[in-house]
Protein backbone atom coordinates (compact mmCIF):
# COMPACT_ATOMS: atom_id res chain seq x y z
CA UNK A 1 0.00 0.00 0.00
CA UNK A 2 1.37 3.38 -1.39
CA UNK A 3 1.91 6.44 1.24
CA UNK A 4 -1.02 8.04 -0.52
CA UNK A 5 -3.64 5.13 -0.19
CA UNK A 6 -2.08 5.12 4.09
CA UNK A 7 -2.89 8.66 4.55
CA UNK A 8 -6.51 7.97 2.55
CA UNK A 9 -7.41 4.71 5.52
CA UNK A 10 -5.61 7.04 8.14
CA UNK A 11 -8.55 9.77 7.29
CA UNK A 12 -11.50 7.48 6.75
CA UNK A 13 -10.79 5.62 10.13
CA UNK A 14 -10.42 9.40 11.70
CA UNK A 15 -13.36 10.44 10.14
CA UNK A 16 -15.30 7.31 11.38
CA UNK A 17 -14.25 7.39 14.67
CA UNK A 18 -15.23 11.25 15.07
CA UNK A 19 -18.57 10.39 13.92
CA UNK A 20 -18.90 7.44 16.28
CA UNK A 21 -17.94 10.16 19.27
CA UNK A 22 -20.90 12.35 18.21
CA UNK A 23 -23.05 9.77 19.53
CA UNK A 24 -23.43 9.59 23.03
CA UNK A 25 -24.65 6.82 25.50
CA UNK A 26 -28.60 7.18 25.57
CA UNK A 27 -28.70 9.01 22.61
CA UNK A 28 -31.76 7.66 20.15
CA UNK A 29 -30.53 7.83 16.43
CA UNK A 30 -32.67 6.16 13.52
CA UNK A 31 -30.85 3.21 12.38
CA UNK A 32 -31.37 0.87 9.23
CA UNK A 33 -30.83 -2.83 9.28
CA UNK A 34 -28.47 -4.05 6.97
CA UNK A 35 -28.15 -7.87 8.43
CA UNK A 36 -29.40 -10.13 10.66
CA UNK A 37 -27.40 -13.43 11.65
CA UNK A 38 -28.35 -15.64 14.87
CA UNK A 39 -28.98 -13.37 17.70
CA UNK A 40 -27.54 -10.66 16.17
CA UNK A 41 -28.99 -7.22 14.36
CA UNK A 42 -26.73 -5.16 12.40
CA UNK A 43 -26.84 -2.01 12.46
CA UNK A 44 -25.97 1.28 10.14
CA UNK A 45 -26.38 4.56 12.36
CA UNK A 46 -24.83 7.20 10.18
CA UNK A 47 -21.95 7.57 7.87
CA UNK A 48 -19.87 4.37 7.97
CA UNK A 49 -20.51 3.77 11.20
CA UNK A 50 -22.27 0.00 11.86
CA UNK A 51 -23.83 -1.01 15.17
CA UNK A 52 -25.02 -4.35 16.64
CA UNK A 53 -28.62 -5.23 18.98
CA UNK A 54 -29.55 -8.32 20.22
CA UNK A 55 -32.27 -10.04 17.71
CA UNK A 56 -34.79 -10.51 20.45
CA UNK A 57 -35.80 -7.22 20.29
CA UNK A 58 -37.67 -7.56 16.92
CA UNK A 59 -38.82 -10.56 17.54
CA UNK A 60 -42.43 -11.44 18.91
CA UNK A 61 -43.39 -13.84 21.45
CA UNK A 62 -43.88 -16.25 19.04
CA UNK A 63 -40.03 -15.94 18.22
CA UNK A 64 -40.77 -14.44 14.50
CA UNK A 65 -39.21 -11.32 13.34
CA UNK A 66 -40.96 -8.62 13.11
CA UNK A 67 -38.21 -6.44 10.81
CA UNK A 68 -36.28 -7.05 7.86
CA UNK A 69 -33.36 -6.13 6.16
CA UNK A 70 -33.63 -2.48 5.26
CA UNK A 71 -36.30 -1.46 8.18
CA UNK A 72 -35.72 1.94 9.96
CA UNK A 73 -35.90 1.76 13.20
CA UNK A 74 -35.54 4.21 16.22
CA UNK A 75 -32.17 2.29 18.40
CA UNK A 76 -30.92 3.69 21.95
CA UNK A 77 -26.64 3.60 21.57
CA UNK A 78 -25.86 1.97 24.83
CA UNK A 79 -22.23 1.70 25.25
CA UNK A 80 -19.01 0.23 23.15
CA UNK A 81 -17.76 -2.89 24.11
CA UNK A 82 -14.68 -4.50 22.73
CA UNK A 83 -14.38 -1.97 19.48
CA UNK A 84 -18.20 -3.21 19.30
CA UNK A 85 -20.95 -0.40 19.01
CA UNK A 86 -24.04 -1.65 21.17
CA UNK A 87 -27.38 -0.33 20.04
CA UNK A 88 -31.01 -1.18 21.77
CA UNK A 89 -34.40 -0.49 21.13
CA UNK A 90 -35.44 -0.99 24.39
CA UNK A 91 -33.28 -2.56 27.21
CA UNK A 92 -35.49 -5.26 28.58
CA UNK A 93 -35.40 -9.13 28.61
CA UNK A 94 -32.50 -11.79 27.56
CA UNK A 95 -29.16 -10.32 27.60
CA UNK A 96 -30.63 -6.86 28.09
CA UNK A 97 -31.04 -7.52 31.52
CA UNK A 98 -27.06 -7.45 31.85
CA UNK A 99 -27.50 -3.78 31.09
CA UNK A 100 -29.69 -2.15 33.50
CA UNK A 101 -27.14 0.03 35.20
CA UNK A 102 -26.19 1.83 31.89
CA UNK A 103 -29.49 2.20 30.60
CA UNK A 104 -29.85 4.04 34.48
CA UNK A 105 -27.08 5.99 33.80
CA UNK A 106 -27.75 6.60 30.12
CA UNK A 107 -31.14 7.11 30.71
CA UNK A 108 -32.08 4.09 28.33
CA UNK A 109 -36.12 3.07 28.23
CA UNK A 110 -36.44 -0.41 30.11
CA UNK A 111 -39.57 -2.75 29.51
CA UNK A 112 -40.79 -4.27 32.21
CA UNK A 113 -43.82 -6.22 33.73
CA UNK A 114 -46.32 -5.07 36.13
CA UNK A 115 -46.25 -8.24 38.39
CA UNK A 116 -47.95 -7.04 41.61
CA UNK A 117 -49.59 -4.45 43.77
CA UNK A 118 -47.67 -3.38 46.56
CA UNK A 119 -47.53 -0.94 49.37
CA UNK A 120 -47.41 2.58 47.89
CA UNK A 121 -47.12 1.02 43.91
CA UNK A 122 -45.96 -1.78 41.79
CA UNK A 123 -43.44 -4.52 41.96
CA UNK A 124 -42.06 -4.48 38.79
CA UNK A 125 -40.44 -7.36 36.69
CA UNK A 126 -37.03 -6.45 34.79
CA UNK A 127 -35.73 -8.69 32.80
CA UNK A 128 -36.09 -12.26 33.34
CA UNK A 129 -36.27 -11.71 37.38
CA UNK A 130 -34.61 -8.32 38.61
CA UNK A 131 -36.85 -6.99 40.44
CA UNK A 132 -38.10 -3.15 40.82
CA UNK A 133 -40.80 -0.96 42.30
CA UNK A 134 -42.56 1.80 40.65
CA UNK A 135 -44.84 3.80 42.93
CA UNK A 136 -48.48 4.46 42.01
CA UNK A 137 -47.94 8.33 40.47
CA UNK A 138 -45.70 6.68 38.38
CA UNK A 139 -46.93 4.27 36.88
CA UNK A 140 -49.38 6.49 34.51
CA UNK A 141 -50.19 10.22 33.42
CA UNK A 142 -53.70 9.46 34.12
CA UNK A 143 -55.50 8.50 37.33
CA UNK A 144 -57.04 5.24 37.83
CA UNK A 145 -59.94 3.86 39.60
CA UNK A 146 -58.58 0.75 39.97
CA UNK A 147 -54.81 0.58 38.62
CA UNK A 148 -54.46 -2.88 39.78
CA UNK A 149 -56.83 -4.14 37.52
CA UNK A 150 -55.84 -1.85 34.79
CA UNK A 151 -51.92 -2.35 34.97
CA UNK A 152 -50.79 -5.81 37.01
CA UNK A 153 -49.84 -8.25 33.70
CA UNK A 154 -48.92 -5.56 31.14
CA UNK A 155 -45.92 -4.57 29.93
CA UNK A 156 -44.64 -1.25 29.68
CA UNK A 157 -41.57 0.84 28.76
CA UNK A 158 -40.17 2.22 32.18
CA UNK A 159 -36.82 4.69 33.12
CA UNK A 160 -35.13 3.87 35.96
CA UNK A 161 -35.09 6.77 38.14
CA UNK A 162 -32.72 4.67 41.35
CA UNK A 163 -30.39 2.28 40.87
CA UNK A 164 -28.65 1.51 44.00
CA UNK A 165 -27.00 -1.23 46.29
CA UNK A 166 -25.75 -2.85 42.51
CA UNK A 167 -28.95 -3.16 41.19
CA UNK A 168 -30.99 -4.33 44.66
CA UNK A 169 -32.49 -1.24 44.64
CA UNK A 170 -34.34 -0.24 41.52
CA UNK A 171 -36.72 2.36 41.20
CA UNK A 172 -38.68 3.19 37.87
CA UNK A 173 -41.04 5.54 36.58
CA UNK A 174 -43.20 5.21 33.46
CA UNK A 175 -44.70 8.42 34.03
CA UNK A 176 -41.77 9.69 32.81
CA UNK A 177 -41.37 8.22 29.42
CA UNK A 178 -44.99 9.15 28.89
CA UNK A 179 -44.02 12.64 29.57
CA UNK A 180 -41.63 12.60 26.86
CA UNK A 181 -43.72 11.16 23.96
CA UNK A 182 -46.57 13.41 24.92
CA UNK A 183 -44.17 16.15 24.16
CA UNK A 184 -42.95 14.65 21.21
CA UNK A 185 -46.33 14.07 20.06
CA UNK A 186 -47.16 17.71 21.33
CA UNK A 187 -44.56 19.34 19.18
CA UNK A 188 -46.11 17.17 16.00
CA UNK A 189 -49.46 18.30 16.74
CA UNK A 190 -48.36 22.05 17.80
CA UNK A 191 -47.71 22.47 13.56
CA UNK A 192 -51.17 20.69 12.45
CA UNK A 193 -53.49 21.57 14.82
CA UNK A 194 -55.85 24.51 13.95
CA UNK A 195 -58.74 26.48 15.49
CA UNK A 196 -61.72 25.24 13.67
CA UNK A 197 -60.31 22.08 12.70
CA UNK A 198 -62.59 19.23 12.99
CA UNK A 199 -60.25 15.84 14.85
CA UNK A 200 -61.03 12.95 16.01
CA UNK A 201 -60.52 11.49 19.29
CA UNK A 202 -61.28 8.76 22.44
CA UNK A 203 -63.09 9.73 25.74
CA UNK A 204 -60.16 9.18 28.55
CA UNK A 205 -61.78 10.70 31.54
CA UNK A 206 -64.91 12.40 33.13
CA UNK A 207 -65.49 14.86 35.02
CA UNK A 208 -68.13 17.14 36.62
CA UNK A 209 -66.77 20.00 34.50
CA UNK A 210 -66.71 18.24 31.30
CA UNK A 211 -64.60 15.37 29.70
CA UNK A 212 -61.20 14.99 28.56
CA UNK A 213 -60.23 13.19 24.74
CA UNK A 214 -57.48 12.08 23.82
CA UNK A 215 -57.03 14.05 19.90
CA UNK A 216 -53.65 11.99 18.66
CA UNK A 217 -51.24 11.73 22.17
CA UNK A 218 -52.51 14.71 23.96
CA UNK A 219 -55.76 15.13 26.25
CA UNK A 220 -58.12 18.25 25.09
CA UNK A 221 -60.94 19.23 27.85
CA UNK A 222 -64.46 19.35 26.45
CA UNK A 223 -65.98 21.67 29.02
CA UNK A 224 -69.60 20.59 30.18
CA UNK A 225 -71.22 23.24 28.32
CA UNK A 226 -70.23 22.06 24.87
CA UNK A 227 -70.93 18.21 25.07
CA UNK A 228 -74.32 18.54 23.47
CA UNK A 229 -76.96 21.36 22.15
CA UNK A 230 -78.90 20.63 25.50
CA UNK A 231 -78.39 21.28 28.84
CA UNK A 232 -75.79 18.64 30.76
CA UNK A 233 -76.81 17.71 34.54
CA UNK A 234 -74.52 14.42 34.54
CA UNK A 235 -71.85 14.14 31.65
CA UNK A 236 -72.00 10.28 32.01
CA UNK A 237 -75.20 10.50 30.86
CA UNK A 238 -74.12 11.31 27.52
CA UNK A 239 -70.38 10.27 27.21
CA UNK A 240 -68.09 7.31 28.27
CA UNK A 241 -64.79 6.42 28.71
CA UNK A 242 -63.26 4.44 25.48
CA UNK A 243 -65.93 6.37 23.10
CA UNK A 244 -64.73 7.49 20.01
CA UNK A 245 -65.76 10.84 19.28
CA UNK A 246 -65.26 14.19 16.60
CA UNK A 247 -64.73 17.48 18.16
CA UNK A 248 -63.84 21.27 17.14
CA UNK A 249 -61.02 22.54 18.01
CA UNK A 250 -61.90 25.85 20.10
CA UNK A 251 -58.96 27.52 21.40
CA UNK A 252 -55.13 26.31 21.90
CA UNK A 253 -53.01 27.31 24.36
CA UNK A 254 -49.82 26.04 23.62
CA UNK A 255 -48.06 28.09 27.00
CA UNK A 256 -50.45 26.65 29.34
CA UNK A 257 -50.60 23.75 27.94
CA UNK A 258 -54.22 23.43 27.44
CA UNK A 259 -56.99 22.57 24.35
CA UNK A 260 -60.31 23.18 24.27
CA UNK A 261 -62.70 21.61 22.00
CA UNK A 262 -66.62 21.26 21.50
CA UNK A 263 -68.50 18.08 20.92
CA UNK A 264 -71.79 20.51 20.68
CA UNK A 265 -70.32 22.16 17.33
CA UNK A 266 -69.43 18.81 15.15
CA UNK A 267 -72.74 18.06 15.40
CA UNK A 268 -76.08 19.00 13.73
CA UNK A 269 -77.46 22.62 15.20
CA UNK A 270 -81.19 21.32 15.95
CA UNK A 271 -81.80 24.50 15.66
CA UNK A 272 -81.18 24.58 11.89
CA UNK A 273 -84.75 23.78 10.87
CA UNK A 274 -86.98 24.37 13.99
CA UNK A 275 -89.90 26.09 12.27
CA UNK A 276 -90.16 22.86 10.17
CA UNK A 277 -90.18 20.54 12.52
CA UNK A 278 -92.06 22.59 14.84
CA UNK A 279 -94.51 25.08 13.37
CA UNK A 280 -95.91 27.63 15.32
CA UNK A 281 -99.97 26.30 16.55
CA UNK A 282 -98.91 22.80 16.54
CA UNK A 283 -99.31 20.39 19.73
CA UNK A 284 -96.35 18.36 20.92
CA UNK A 285 -95.43 16.07 23.48
CA UNK A 286 -92.68 17.06 25.62
CA UNK A 287 -91.04 16.56 28.83
CA UNK A 288 -90.33 19.00 31.75
CA UNK A 289 -86.70 19.56 32.36
CA UNK A 290 -86.60 21.60 35.12
CA UNK A 291 -88.59 24.41 36.69
CA UNK A 292 -87.97 27.92 37.88
CA UNK A 293 -89.91 30.28 39.62
CA UNK A 294 -90.93 32.47 36.37
CA UNK A 295 -91.71 28.64 34.34
CA UNK A 296 -90.99 25.39 33.36
CA UNK A 297 -88.35 24.90 30.33
CA UNK A 298 -90.12 21.46 28.43
CA UNK A 299 -87.84 19.59 26.27
CA UNK A 300 -89.26 18.55 23.07
CA UNK A 301 -86.07 17.32 21.68
CA UNK A 302 -82.52 17.05 22.33
CA UNK A 303 -81.30 20.41 22.25
CA UNK A 304 -84.83 21.95 21.78
CA UNK A 305 -86.18 23.48 24.96
CA UNK A 306 -89.19 25.62 25.03
CA UNK A 307 -90.44 28.06 27.73
CA UNK A 308 -93.90 27.71 29.38
CA UNK A 309 -94.59 30.96 30.97
CA UNK A 310 -95.84 30.46 34.65
CA UNK A 311 -98.80 32.50 33.77
CA UNK A 312 -100.18 30.42 31.33
CA UNK A 313 -100.19 27.56 34.18
CA UNK A 314 -102.42 27.04 36.59
CA UNK A 315 -105.65 26.58 34.85
CA UNK A 316 -106.75 30.24 35.50
CA UNK A 317 -105.90 30.23 39.06
CA UNK A 318 -102.62 32.54 39.96
CA UNK A 319 -100.09 30.24 41.47
CA UNK A 320 -96.54 31.41 42.97
CA UNK A 321 -94.45 28.62 41.37
CA UNK A 322 -94.76 26.03 38.70
CA UNK A 323 -94.04 23.02 41.21
CA UNK A 324 -97.24 23.49 42.41
CA UNK A 325 -99.33 21.85 39.15
CA UNK A 326 -95.57 20.52 37.58
CA UNK A 327 -92.47 18.12 38.34
CA UNK A 328 -89.32 17.79 36.81
CA UNK A 329 -89.80 14.32 34.06
CA UNK A 330 -93.33 14.83 34.08
CA UNK A 331 -94.53 14.62 30.15
CA UNK A 332 -96.66 17.15 28.83
CA UNK A 333 -98.60 18.22 25.82
CA UNK A 334 -97.92 21.57 24.70
CA UNK A 335 -98.90 24.03 22.05
CA UNK A 336 -96.09 25.86 20.43
CA UNK A 337 -96.89 30.00 20.37
CA UNK A 338 -93.88 31.42 18.75
CA UNK A 339 -90.24 30.89 17.39
CA UNK A 340 -87.33 32.69 17.89
CA UNK A 341 -84.76 30.82 15.88
CA UNK A 342 -81.65 33.28 16.13
CA UNK A 343 -82.23 33.95 20.20
CA UNK A 344 -82.83 30.10 20.25
CA UNK A 345 -86.25 30.55 21.92
CA UNK A 346 -89.45 29.26 21.94
CA UNK A 347 -92.80 30.05 23.55
CA UNK A 348 -94.99 27.40 24.62
CA UNK A 349 -97.98 26.87 26.47
CA UNK A 350 -100.20 24.00 27.72
CA UNK A 351 -102.37 22.15 24.70
CA UNK A 352 -105.66 24.05 26.12
CA UNK A 353 -104.49 27.03 26.89
CA UNK A 354 -106.65 29.93 26.24
CA UNK A 355 -105.13 32.81 26.34
CA UNK A 356 -106.80 36.14 28.54
CA UNK A 357 -107.23 37.64 25.19
CA UNK A 358 -109.18 34.80 24.15
CA UNK A 359 -111.11 34.82 27.00
CA UNK A 360 -112.06 38.54 26.53
CA UNK A 361 -112.75 38.29 23.11
CA UNK A 362 -114.79 35.36 23.68
CA UNK A 363 -116.87 36.86 26.03
CA UNK A 364 -117.39 40.14 24.31
CA UNK A 365 -118.71 38.09 21.49
CA UNK A 366 -120.77 36.32 23.35
CA UNK A 367 -122.30 39.64 25.15
CA UNK A 368 -123.38 41.13 21.68
CA UNK A 369 -124.70 38.24 20.48
CA UNK A 370 -127.07 38.51 23.84
CA UNK A 371 -127.35 42.47 22.80
CA UNK A 372 -128.08 40.88 19.85
CA UNK A 373 -130.94 39.07 20.51
CA UNK A 374 -132.37 40.97 23.31
CA UNK A 375 -132.64 44.29 20.82
CA UNK A 376 -134.51 41.52 18.41
CA UNK A 377 -136.73 40.26 20.94
CA UNK A 378 -137.80 43.60 21.62
CA UNK A 379 -138.73 44.69 18.23
CA UNK A 380 -140.42 41.38 18.04
CA UNK A 381 -142.82 42.28 21.13
CA UNK A 382 -143.07 45.84 19.55
CA UNK A 383 -144.08 44.67 16.23
CA UNK A 384 -146.89 42.04 17.96
CA UNK A 385 -148.66 44.71 20.01
CA UNK A 386 -149.44 46.97 16.90
CA UNK A 387 -151.08 44.40 15.73
CA UNK A 388 -153.08 42.33 18.04
CA UNK A 389 -154.48 46.42 18.30
CA UNK A 390 -155.04 46.78 14.49
CA UNK A 391 -156.84 43.28 14.65
CA UNK A 392 -159.54 44.16 17.26
CA UNK A 393 -160.33 47.33 15.59
CA UNK A 394 -161.13 45.95 12.44
CA UNK A 395 -163.14 43.07 14.27
CA UNK A 396 -165.25 45.83 15.97
CA UNK A 397 -165.56 47.85 12.60
CA UNK A 398 -167.17 44.93 11.34
CA UNK A 399 -169.06 44.44 13.75
CA UNK A 400 -170.88 47.88 13.28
Amino acid sequence: MSMTEDSFADLFQQEEKKQLRRIAPGQKINATIVGISGESVFLEVGGKSEGVMNSSEITDSEGQLTKTVGDTIEVYFLKNRSGENLFTRRVGSGSDADHLEEAWRSAIPVEGLVKAEVKGGFEITLGANVRAFCPYSQISLRRSSDPAAEFIGTRLPFRISRFDEGGRNIVVSARAIQEEERAERRDQLKSSLQEGQCVEGTITSLRDFGAFVDIGGIDALIPVSEIGWSRVDNVGDHLSVGQVVRVIIKSLDWNKDRISVSLREAMADPWENITLQFPEGSIRQGRVARLTPFGAFVTLAPGIDGLLHISKLGGGRRIHHPREVLEEGQDIDVKIESIDPAGRKMSLAPADYVSPEAVEEKEQQEYRRYVEKSSRGASEAKTGSLGELLKARLAEKNRK
